[in-house]
């Protein structure tokens, strides 16, 4: 099938990932792989790798990450089962000599800012904001089309070969206090805020079912140990997307909930209301 979009031409073609040959014959027709598999299927981008491997005219490789830093994590429980999966994939791309660029775009908008329409079965009140630590901990957030933007911009960089993009422009930067401020300020809303400290959090961690323990384990990691943030870029290894290109327009946060009115900071009230026996004050 063709479709072409503007004066470019888009050649989508079908391929099995569990069938070798037919990801052998699909690889053999592109220069470029961008994987997107989700985090319950990274083990199989194996798959992947060893067609890749086999066809061997792969220009750029860019396996499914698109969040924080697998090599710089302070991951707990299913959070680090993740992280640690997907940091050695990165090893194994690298062992076989595969060109390739690990895209680190910490959090997205559209898992992370959840729709009031899925705030319907939650069971923790509107006018409360649940927050990890002490909600004072940056962290970066940017929508996927800011993503898709800057990765496309790389495919073909040779200042990206081999090395780690990542998305950290500063109007995207902010702790989740200031999340909910700049929320409350669009929305003219004032939410209570309930702040659960790291220790509470670790256990809750423990005792909670799949997937909630991952998803507060991926907030811990992010809020309260810093792990967007808590280090400098090293240049031998990687480059800072929007200082690389200036040209391309991302989405700013304050524009983002100017054009998504029923985007909320209520991710983990609706999280926590995913485990019906979670009770804190």
């Amino acid at each position: 099938m063709k479709i072409y979009i503007s004066h470019i031409q888009w050649l989508f073609y079908s391929g099995d990932i569990y069938d070798h040959q037919s990801l052998v014959k699909v690889i053999k027709q592109v220069d470029i792989v961008i994987s997107s598999v989700n985090h319950e299927h990274i083990s199989d981008q194996y798959k992947i790798l060893a067609a890749i491997k086999e066809v061997g005219n792969i220009k750029r490789f860019f396996p499914s990450e698109f969040g924080n830093d697998v090599d710089r994590n302070h991951g707990v429980n299913e959070g680090k089962l993740v992280f640690d999966t997907k940091a050695k994939f990165r090893r194994a791309i690298e062992d076989e000599g595969i060109p390739h660029t690990y895209v680190v775009a910490n959090f997205l908008t559209r898992h992370f800012l959840p729709t009031k329409s899925q705030l319907n079965d939650t069971t923790f009140p509107l006018d409360t904001v649940i927050i990890l630590g002490d909600g004072n901990t940056k962290a970066i957030f940017n929508t996927e089309e800011s993503v898709a933007a800057f990765t496309i911009r790389t495919i073909d960089d040779p200042r990206t070969l081999n090395k780690i993009l990542y998305l950290r422009p500063s109007t995207n930067t902010l702790s989740y206090n200031d999340l909910v401020s700049l929320w409350e300020k669009k929305t003219n809303n004032n939410l209570k805020r309930i702040y659960i400290p790291e220790k509470q959090v670790l256990k809750m961690i423990q005792e909670s079912p799949y997937p909630v323990n991952m998803g507060l384990a991926i907030c811990l990691a992010a809020y309260v140990n810093g792990d967007h943030t808590n280090y400098e870029i090293d240049p031998s290894t990687g480059v800072e997307a929007s200082e690389l290109y200036p040209d391309v327009k991302y989405i700013t946060l304050d524009q983002y909930f100017e054009e998504n009115h029923d985007r909320t900071p209520f991710y983990l009230n609706w999280l926590l209301s995913l485990n019906k026996e979670q009770h804190f004050n």
